[in-house]
């Protein structure tokens, strides 16, 4: 698979950074070309509208949480542990595609919020197998929410650039693992 251009991410990049931190009204086309340092013309060269733009935001967040599935299907630790460890955000891409996918489902684009819709349909189905029942899924993905959200309610990292909230660490986050494990398998 070819990179996509480097002009073509920027913009993006600058598009969800809007999204995360000035919200939906604020990312207008005007606004991401200056964020990402190129003209409306080269911005309108990869995306013709803003349209275009959330359409190339939620395809990014699709390609990145394939490759989390992947990851997640070749994790040491088993696919359970994996979902639970990678549930507190750390500011990586695919955290960031997240955060500006909400950000645009509350501003009421359908189309985001089937994106994160089925984002989440594929951490279930990926994890399925790996439960007991539907009772047991429903559990682990609670869990998984709660530790988003808790980690959601943080302060941003200065070190890391990621939230840092109230969720569990190090032996703590194995305890979790494994009471979570013993409920869910």
């Amino acid at each position: 698979m070819s990179r996509p251009p480097l002009a073509r991410e920027r913009v993006l990049d600058a598009f969800q950074a809007i999204l995360i931190d000035d919200g939906e009204r604020t990312a207008t086309l005007a606004a991401t070309a200056e964020a990402a340092g190129v003209s409306k013309g080269g911005l309108l060269y990869h995306f013709a509208s803003r349209d275009d733009l959330v359409t190339g935001m939620l395809e990014r967040l699709e390609a990145l949480a394939q490759e989390d599935l992947t990851l997640m299907a070749s994790a040491e630790e088993g696919e359970v542990a994996y979902f639970i460890r990678t549930s507190v955000m750390e500011g990586d891409d695919l955290d960031r595609a997240l955060i500006a996918a909400a950000r645009l489902a509350q501003a009421g684009f359908p189309t985001a919020a089937e994106m994160l819709r089925q984002v989440r349909e594929a951490w279930a189905a990926a994890l399925r197998p790996h439960v007991r029942d539907e009772t047991a899924l429903n559990l682990l993905m609670l869990v998984s929410d709660g530790l988003y959200y808790n980690n959601a309610l943080g302060r941003v990292d200065a070190e890391t650039g990621g939230l840092a909230g109230p969720v569990p660490t190090g032996d703590d986050m194995t305890a979790l693992i494994e009471l979570v494990r013993r409920a869910t398998v």
